[in-house]
């Protein structure tokens, strides 16, 4: 897998700004970066200056040296302008973002953990009401599609060093995990209709990634197992990753071509796993092949993170050029301030995470989708391969006669060349039945029964030749009796394909649910979208929690406040945030009574799952059954033209035989009756 062509990264496009009042140099040599790593650490310097300079003039929201900023929003091209020197931060930081992400999809494939640096303190230190490009969803989006392109990075250098096969599962699986984070966002009706048509493309490829990297997860256990020699855990892995790559695959329709090369690379590797595990252990090993979901799932080993922005490094943002503007008295006491609510906010990060991670973990466990938990509606229309196909013939309407008629020829040519074979090996015999008179007649004493006669002088060759044709025959017989079968087996689903909709229709299966598995799908259903419900409004407060963050400043109190009264200031401050901790503290509580309810409705669930799942495998081998016939009807025709082509030249071949057989029979038998007459 060191080899494979690599996968192409998404990138994000770079604000264009607007008006602000400030110095012409500045603004030209701060918003016209050249799009490698030098602009990238002028960008750094800038919004480091930005930042020291923001807290001594007064030039924030609603501030007496607040001046008109304007930046166009990516996704609407329209000018958003504010009178708030965090605005210009907020957007050079978007920027860092982009062109670490621009620079990190070309060959300088090291730069997504920095873009996912920019977007993190951006997300977490900023407004999102700026504009809809750095709305929490899509920095969250953005985050999530950088870490899991610097993970997927790190996967690219792991296999390259050829590392240990579990620890390239490990990350192979993050970078699942990590796309399966941004494909959630993308999912979201809100983001999508923000980012427009790029949603779709954007959406498209992740998802084709994230069954791709769990595909080359489980090639990667199944290369441990190998190593472990537990072959039946081999087989099973390598059938996994088969299936995800299959899967991968489906979706990758109208991707580039570096995605189809990597795609069919990827192929040749997993497929020639399989089958060779699959084979050793039919022939050698008979080792029980597991069910995959009795293996331990592959946890993913985030080893990427999102690099930290530091507005006030000296090493990145060159010295302080206002320094000596105002005290900073003000200053740090805000910050001391800054981190109390930092502190706040990452412990109650760290409680919600960790319930997302149970609750991730859990319902990835029950893998139950609240969209397709019944799948009922694909039984409602016939697929579209189906109807495709149903086209197809609708306007060949001879094409079930046409085979029929290619089997009845063929199955008269094969027939004249075995009647012709037959008279030939009958005049054979007949003929040396009459030698063995003759030889007895004369006094001689011919060899035993069952022991041949040497041919009569004349049938020596038409001998020869009967049995080189047999031979011939014999082995086309066997061909031509599977190209029988072959057509029979596809006649019918022909004809079925070429009938009215509605017999095809009739012949997909489809479940047959009482009105207690009915009952137990809505009870199921009910409580999914209590998850969900009770997902969104945890998201919900996360975000207000935030923004109430966001907007807390408490710098024109902390100037009048003596320093002895600071911590006491800070509590009283602090307080503010008690109900909304309140709130979440009781959606984080709920979910162990939402997830036992799940739990004994996924129980009475199990039979009804179990009955659906079947269904739909029987659902689906029917239509790979009826797509294979009509597929196989061309070659069908090919090969019993071929057969026709064959035995027209057997029997002419035969019908020569069988006039110099009988003439050679004749002038045999009128030797003998001269040699009896003498």
């Amino acid at each position: 897998m060191e080899a494979v062509p690599r996968m192409p990264m998404i990138w994000l496009d770079l604000k264009e700004a607007g008006e602000f009042a400030f110095n012409a140099a500045v603004k030209k040599s701060a918003v016209n970066v050249p799009r490698d790593f030098e602009g990238c650490s002028t960008l750094r310097k800038y919004f480091g200056q930005l930042h020291y300079l923001q807290s001594r003039i007064p030039m924030g929201a609603e501030q007496e040296a607040a001046v008109p900023i304007a930046w166009t929003e990516i996704f609407s091209g329209k000018t958003v302008t504010h009178e708030d020197i965090k605005y210009e931060q907020a957007c050079i930081l978007y920027n860092l973002g982009a062109l670490h992400s621009m620079l990190g999809a070309m060959d300088k494939r090291v730069s997504e953990e920095c873009a996912a640096g920019a977007f993190t303190y951006l997300r977490d230190h900023f407004p999102h009401s700026y504009s809809v490009d750095m709305s929490h969803q899509i920095l969250n989006l953005n985050i999530n599609l950088m870490l899991g392109q610097a993970q997927e990075c790190l996967l690219e250098k792991s296999m390259l060093d050829n590392r240990k096969s579990f620890l390239v599962a490990r990350i192979s699986a993050q970078v699942v995990d990590y796309y399966k984070e941004a494909c959630r966002a993308l999912e979201n009706s809100e983001t999508a209709s923000l980012l427009g048509k790029i949603q779709k493309d954007w959406k498209k490829l992740v998802q084709m990634k994230i069954y791709y990297f769990a595909a080359v997860a489980h090639l990667h256990m199944g290369k441990q197992a190998e190593e472990q020699q537990k072959f039946g855990e081999r087989v099973i892995y390598f059938q996994s990753a088969l299936d995800k790559l299959n899967e991968a695959i489906k979706l990758a329709k109208g991707q580039p071509e570096t995605v189809q090369e990597a795609l069919r690379f990827t192929m040749d590797v997993i497929g020639g796993k399989y089958n060779s595990a699959k084979k050793d252990n039919d022939f050698i090993y008979h080792e029980a092949v597991p069910a995959l979901d009795t293996l331990q799932s592959v946890k993913g080993a985030p080893l990427v993170k999102a690099l930290p922005v530091n507005p006030t490094d000296p090493a990145v943002t060159g010295p302080d050029i206002f320094a000596k503007l105002v005290p900073m008295a003000a200053h740090e006491a805000s910050s001391l301030y800054s981190e109390e609510k930092a502190k706040l906010l990452r412990d109650v990060m760290a409680k919600i995470e960790a319930k997302n991670e149970v609750l991730d973990q859990f319902m990835d466990s029950m893998q139950l989708d609240p969209e397709t938990v019944d799948n009922l509606d694909m039984y409602s229309h016939i697929p579209p391969i189906l109807m495709e196909k149903c086209a197809a013939l609708s306007v060949r309407p001879d094409t079930v006669k046409n085979l029929v008629q290619s089997m009845q020829v063929l199955s008269g040519v094969f027939t004249d060349v075995e009647a012709s074979l037959k008279e030939i090996r009958d005049l054979l015999e007949e003929d040396e039945a009459q030698e063995r008179k003759l030889q007895e007649l004369l006094g001689k004493v011919p060899p035993p029964q069952g022991s041949p006669l040497p041919p009569s002088p004349g049938l020596a060759e038409v001998s020869k030749e009967c049995s080189k044709y047999m031979e011939v025959h014999e082995k086309a017989s066997f061909t031509n009796t599977e190209l029988h079968k072959a057509m029979n087996l596809h006649i019918g689903n022909l004809r079925l394909l070429s009938g009215p909709l509605e017999q095809v229709r009739a012949a997909l299966p489809s479940p047959a649910l009482t009105e207690d598995d009915k009952q137990v799908l809505q009870n199921l259903k009910r409580i999914l979208a209590k998850v969900q419900e009770m997902r969104d409004q945890r998201t919900s407060l996360e975000q207000q929690l935030r923004e109430m963050i966001q907007k807390d400043d408490i710098t024109t109190s902390l100037v009048t406040t003596d320093r002895s009264e600071m911590k006491k200031l800070f509590e009283e401050q602090l307080k503010k945030y008690d109900q909304i901790k309140v709130y979440l503290e009781q959606n984080l509580a709920a979910q162990e009574n939402v997830l036992k309810a799940l739990t004994d409705a996924n129980v009475k669930y199990a039979a009804v799952r179990k009955a659906l799942g079947e269904v739909e495998h029987k659902w689906n081998t029917t239509v790979q059954t009826l797509v294979a016939s009509y597929e196989a009807y061309e070659d069908l025709m090919k090969k019993s033209q071929e057969g026709k082509d064959f035995y027209t030249d057997l029997e002419g071949k035969a019908a020569k035989l069988l006039e110099k057989a009988r003439a050679a029979c004749q002038a045999a038998e009128a030797n003998r009756q001269q040699i009896l007459e003498k």
